[in-house]
């Protein structure tokens, strides 16, 4: 008899996926201009416009933290989406420095709220018997975000101006609400008990089993942060400003080829099948980076970034939502992406401050070397355990 695959394809899969995408190109477009925008605008210093770039991530922790112990609903989606075209229309008003601070955070927190509910909805409405392959499948439209995103965001800052990116935004955030409304949440489970996380304590705030994915991917986001944030100063320092624009446009292409075959083979395999040679390839694209002297050898780091760090936060994102109980998962999702936020929000501040003593090129090759010690901190916390993560049946 002929196994019938279950469908992944379904109109909710579809539509959060769209918003994943809208969100995720926002949240790189705005990051990447920001700065800009804050030292031309309001003659910000560096380490102004840096905190205005940075209170980004603290709204959206504060988001994540704020809906990992809440029911998710259409009322809540909706409400979220709500604040964040909201705030981005307060990005219109020239109010100085402290009021675009206070913009930053609400927004963030807006985006902290909307992905949460989005990437929690779609682990509950996936298949068990393709989990992987699902998660794999969504986290592409999160790697075309991070790709097109500040792509976007340099080509309109430098044809254009910050009233145009501010306007995209807000009209994504209307498409993407859009959108929301045609989302079915009759299958997320409905919370128990009204007092289940009135208590505090640690566990009503994040999901202790998946502290240590979560610790994975912290570490990877920071590594991954010094590529997303200052490649385009090192391609400046190695006159390569033109090859370097098409450095993340090759990280998604490869990611888009490649998570769907790896998302099938974590499935079937398990996940250890994967996680250790992308961490691998991960560590060798940083080592790549550091020694580039032409194009061809920049964009191959790219390829490799895409084919390495690319995978890692799918199925780190896999094994997250694997480990958690099916009531628990909001919270599963909330506190990977915490993590994994810190990582990639804080990681530039540190990095920026090293980069002065060291260098591109040392930095570049330290961070390879840290990546090829993480899959020995991912064997004795998970991958000793075995390669596959079953995810409980739903009672």
């Amino acid at each position: 008899m002929v196994k019938i695959k279950e469908n992944l394809w379904t109109k909710n899969f579809l539509i959060l996926s769209l918003i994943n995408f809208f969100l995720t190109l926002i949240y790189f477009l705005l990051n990447s201009t920001i700065t800009i925008y804050a030292i031309n605008n309001f003659k910000a210093s560096t380490g102004q416009a840096g905190f205005v770039a940075g209170i980004f991530i603290i709204g959206t922790l504060i988001g994540r933290i704020f809906t990992g112990r809440m029911h998710h609903s259409k009322k809540l989606l909706t409400m979220g989406l709500s604040i964040f075209i909201l705030s981005s229309l307060l990005y219109f008003a020239d109010y100085g420095l402290m009021f675009l601070t206070i913009v930053r955070l609400i927004n963030g927190f807006s985006i902290g709220v909307v992905t949460t509910i989005v990437a929690t909805v779609v682990a509950i409405t996936l298949p068990l018997s393709r989990k992987g392959e699902g998660v794999s499948y969504f986290a592409v439209s999160t790697a075309i975000g991070t790709g097109i995103g500040p792509f976007i965001g340099l080509y309109l800052s430098q044809s254009s101006n910050f009233n145009t990116i501010f306007m995209l935004c807000f009209m994504l955030g209307i498409v993407s609400l859009g959108a929301g409304i045609f989302v079915d949440f009759s299958t997320v489970p409905v919370r128990n008990s009204k007092n289940e996380y009135t208590e505090l304590k640690l566990s009503n705030f994040i999901e202790p089993k998946v502290i240590s994915i979560s610790i994975i991917i912290l570490a990877a986001s920071f590594c991954f942060s010094s590529v997303l944030s200052y490649i385009n100063l090192y391609a400046i320092e190695l006159s390569l400003v033109k090859t370097a624009s098409y450095f993340f446009m090759v990280y998604t292409v490869v990611v888009l080829i490649s998570r769907p075959f790896t998302g099938r083979i974590v499935d079937k395999k398990g996940a250890n099948f994967i996680i250790y040679p992308a961490l691998v390839i991960f560590a060798i694209g940083l080592i790549l980076l550091s020694s580039v002297t032409n194009s061809t050898t920049l964009l191959l780091a790219g390829a490799l970034m895409g084919l390495g760090f690319g995978n890692v936060s799918s199925i780190s994102q896999t094994i997250a939502i694997k480990s958690a109980e099916p009531n628990r998962l909001g919270l599963a999702t909330a506190t990977f992406s915490i993590f994994s936020d810190i990582g990639s929000g804080f990681g530039p501040s540190i990095i920026g401050l090293i980069i002065p003593l060291i260098g591109y090129k040392t930095l570049y090759m330290s961070l390879g070397i840290t990546v090829f010690v993480i899959p020995v901190f991912y064997y004795f916390l998970l991958g000793r355990k075995g390669s596959t993560y079953e995810l409980p049946t739903v009672k």
